[in-house]
């Protein structure tokens, strides 16, 4: 096998995808950052991102208080929460799970702390303690299975069996699952089954990033974001002005 052939079965293509929302989001855990993005391959997160929701300041949540400080708060006070969720790529939805409830949201270390400590007690109970509410998608191109994570209790549009467009609505953000404020977390797999899949990597295409709300945003045809860049789908018309990352 030649040196070539190795390093790109080392080191899959990238699933490409659009941004799978409209409006200004914040990125975290992004695989531009570090691999395994979230810190562990487990549940074929290797390469997943988190996007949260911002407004047009950059905050995830219009108001701060005393639970802000000392306790939790709830989910529908933070900007991403009940934001569409639109899908990324064109495939067969092959799994939905629904019926897990959006818990309070957590950004007091008070609140995060003990949150922190029953993780490994979320592990042990399996994807639906982990994912919460979610979609699968199969890709038309076979080039793998996307996963859309932490949807909002009810909102999901889509059933087994169903096809997809890009673009088109699937759910609402939610804060379901292994979350500790409103977020999406998006994956792509090379198996549907969560327990045992393997991630893949993934690039975005056609989208602006502001690196801090300063300046103007480079607009790449295609990338992973940095992490807490903060991202919005370009028009397909705008010309790029920045290289992939």
């Amino acid at each position: 096998m030649s040196h070539e052939r190795a390093a790109e079965e080392r080191s899959p293509r990238p699933v490409l995808l659009s941004l799978p929302f409209s409006g200004r989001w914040l990125v975290q855990n992004s695989p531009a950052q570090r691999v395994p993005s979230h810190g562990s391959d487990l549940f074929g997160e290797r390469y997943a991102i988190d996007f949260v929701g911002v407004d047009e300041w950059g905050r995830t949540a219009g108001t701060r208080d005393w639970a802000t400080v000392f306790g939790t708060e709830p989910p529908d006070r933070f900007v991403g929460f009940g934001r569409s969720v639109l899908a990324p790529a064109a495939g067969s939805v092959i799994a939905v799970h629904d019926g897990e409830g959006d818990h309070q949201a957590r950004r007091s270390p008070l609140a995060l702390l003990p949150y922190a400590l029953g993780q490994a007690a979320r592990v042990r109970a399996g994807v639906a303690a982990i994912a919460g509410n979610h979609v699968i998608i199969e890709l038309t191109d076979g080039a793998g299975f996307l996963a859309l994570v932490h949807l909002r209790a009810e909102s999901i549009l889509v059933g087994v069996g169903e096809s997809v467009t890009t673009g088109q609505p699937v759910a609402r953000c939610g804060n379901s699952g292994n979350s500790t404020q409103p977020h999406l977390h998006l994956q792509a797999m090379d198996s549907a089954n969560l327990g045992v899949a393997r991630g893949l990597p993934i690039a975005f295409t056609c989208y602006s990033e502001h690196v801090g709300l300063a300046g103007p945003p480079v607009h790449r045809a295609s990338g992973v974001p940095a992490e807490g860049s903060i991202v919005e789908p370009d028009s397909p018309a705008r010309p790029a002005n920045g290289a992939g990352r």
